[in-house]
């Protein structure tokens, strides 16, 4: 089979991997790819937001099978426009994407369904924001309604910084039209646990569980990020939570989404808070997580083209989905500055072993060498029979991956292990 991917990313690269573990697959195109991707796909320089020109390549080309993997393109119906042209998708069409692309959208969802998440309120007029902020609780959580490169979300520790949220978002567009609405929520405590679930719209099989860390500094300081690390499975999440979550908030939403006329075919990702009221949702994405997806598919011992086909079909519930009873951890490595200002352009050089474990995200080829291009620059993951040694592993494995202005925290996985006890 000769498969499309879409999007450029150390999560397209991981999906990549594992993708080319099955031997029926033949080519991988990834549109864009990167410098790094170029080692396992041939890479073709199409936005993944250009719908017509992915669709007219597809369409040129001898592809059997897509995988949209970003979030945008998803929202702007990627997936509709490929399947209109005959080329079968992994992913959610428009209708269902919008459960990440309006935060409004998935919250009225919530509410209307009984699925449990924080108290909100939704607006779109400044001042009414403004005014409901006099008497919110404080501390809050302020949130662009649409897409802002998972950093639309603002937890403000006074009414001064909400209100200063609210106006960065609705009169100074600090995230454009994403922040035209926005929702007010209440603030939760208790961890956090990211699981990505496949759905082929009545079936869920969940994934093993993971813990991300946002921040950039150590000890959970300094600024959001698209994430600095991630360890799999999380230990706070049980097997009862597990349960408790199939049944109040997994099946819960794909029947929503199948009563609201929007069926959810591909990767659902539930960011949930387990509260000591119980598990809640964050937020949901509609596709893989990054950086989850560079510990979650390591783990998965079962075929993935296999899973995807089976998403696609309707078959996913007689289709095997197994992941070994191992632990995995991800380290990443970040340009100095990110996610702020970074310099770009520094030769990435990586041994042997480091490559074979290493996920490239923000890199191109210039000259013929691997050179940095963004902030997060690579994700380097080892799976070990504990997590101990996973931790050990991935920080070992990542010390063989060199670039000038490198930088990672020191802590990935420490708050796991302190949960282990």
């Amino acid at each position: 089979m000769n498969i499309l991917v879409v999007g450029g990313g150390g999560r397209e690269h991981a999906i990549i991997r594992c993708l080319k573990k099955n031997p029926q697959v033949k080519t991988v195109y990834a549109l864009p790819g990167n410098g790094g991707i170029a080692a396992d796909a041939t890479c073709v320089d199409i936005s993944a937001t250009d719908i017509d020109g992915i669709v007219a390549f597809a369409k040129a080309h001898p592809v059997d099978y897509a995988v949209v993997a970003p979030d945008d393109p998803l929202v702007l119906g990627c997936v509709d426009a490929l399947e209109a042209a005959g080329i079968p998708c992994f992913g959610p069409r428009a209708n269902a994407a919008i459960i990440e692309g309006s935060k409004v959208f998935a919250k009225n969802l919530m509410r209307k369904y009984g699925i449990p998440t924080a108290a909100y309120r939704a607006f779109d007029d400044m001042d009414q924001a403004l005014a409901y902020l006099d008497t919110a609780p404080i501390p809050t959580v302020i949130k662009a309604d649409g897409l802002a490169l998972g950093k639309g979300v603002i937890i403000a520790q006074t009414r001064q910084e909400a209100k200063a949220a609210v106006r960065d978002m609705m009169e100074g567009h600090v995230f454009g039209k994403s922040g035209d609405h926005i929702v007010i929520e209440e603030f939760l405590t208790g961890p956090e646990v990211s699981v990505l679930a496949f759905t082929d719209g009545n079936c869920v099989k969940p994934m093993v569980s993971s813990m991300d860390h946002k921040r950039a500094g150590d000890n959970d300081t300094g600024l959001n990020t698209g994430g600095m690390g991630t360890v799999a499975p999380n230990p706070y999440y049980t097997r009862e939570i597990a349960q408790t979550c199939m049944d109040t908030i997994f099946l819960p939403t794909i029947r929503a989404m199948n009563a609201e006329g929007r069926p959810f075919k591909g990767c659902l990702y539930f960011g949930l808070m387990l509260t000591p009221a119980g598990p809640r949702v964050i937020e949901y994405n509609c596709r893989f997580g990054d950086p989850e997806t560079q510990v979650v598919l390591p783990l998965l011992e079962s075929d993935l083209l296999s899973i995807m086909l089976a998403v696609t079909n309707g078959t996913l519930a007689q289709t095997e989905v197994t992941f070994a009873p191992r632990h995995a951890c991800c380290v990443i490595l970040a340009s100095q500055g990110y996610p702020t200002a970074y310099r770009k352009g520094y030769e990435i050089t990586m041994t042997r072993e480091a490559a074979q474990h290493t996920y490239v995200a923000g890199a191109k080829l210039a000259q013929g060498r691997l050179v940095t291009s963004g902030g997060r620059v690579t994700g380097t993951t080892a799976v070990a029979d504990s997590l101990e040694e996973a931790i050990r592993e991935a920080y070992r494995i990542s010390d063989g991956v060199r670039f000038e202005n490198a930088y990672r925290r020191s802590d990935i996985g420490r708050r796991a292990l302190r949960a282990n006890g």
